[in-house]
């Protein structure tokens, strides 16, 4: 087990802590979320189980704060990546494609899957951590209804709509049948053709 080497217990329990979802998200590439185990990460990590189980009592608890960090890391990079002028069908854009990069990067299984894995419970506190991503794309569609751009008579049910859409590719994307660019511009050429006004 490593030595503490932080200047405080906090900065210790910082540290070890984002190395164990620094190991989810490396893991999660090679073997996908769902075939991650507890004895996985903590071997990434280089921790022992007990000190895993420490900061995460089961898996549902790792991949919900796993979660939470990859849409924080979302909800960065679409504010960093758009100029405040942006058009709502520019923003469209760039939500499609950082979705799919998200995908890619970071490969899980479906909701349905995850919901078997984690359980109602985990699940719903999962729906309530990916939210945010949700209202982003909520405020692009009602942005681009009230300029005129976009058509969308119910716009939290067309933005899970578009978000059904990316999610489609998800296979493809992981099994590299499709590139990501390619499904870039497939599934927003797509969404922006249904959006039309």
């Amino acid at each position: 087990m490593p030595r503490i080497t932080a200047a405080t217990i906090g900065e210790h329990r910082a540290q070890t802590r984002d190395r164990i979802l620094q190991a989810v998200s490396r893991l999660s590439r090679v073997q996908g979320i769902d075939a991650i185990s507890m004895t996985d990460v903590a071997s990434e990590a280089g921790i022992t189980r007990t000190v895993l189980y420490n900061y995460y009592p089961d898996k549902a608890a790792l991949l919900l704060a796993f979660t939470e960090r990859v849409t924080h890391y979302f909800i960065e990079s679409f504010e960093r990546e758009l100029p405040a002028d942006a058009s709502p069908a520019e923003r469209l854009r760039a939500f499609v494609r950082l979705q799919l990069a998200g995908l890619l990067a970071h490969p899980h299984p479906g909701a349905a899957d995850l919901s078997a894995t984690l359980g109602p419970d985990a699940y719903q506190q999962l729906a309530e951590h990916v939210a945010p991503m949700q209202a982003i794309l909520v405020g692009i569609i009602a942005d681009g209804v009230e300029s005129g751009d976009f058509h969308a008579p119910d716009v939290p049910a067309t933005a899970r709509m578009v978000l059904a859409v990316i999610g489609a590719e998800r296979v493809p994307l992981i099994s590299g049948t499709i590139a990501l660019e390619d499904a870039s511009a497939m599934v927003t050429g797509f969404v922006l053709r249904a959006l039309a006004a």
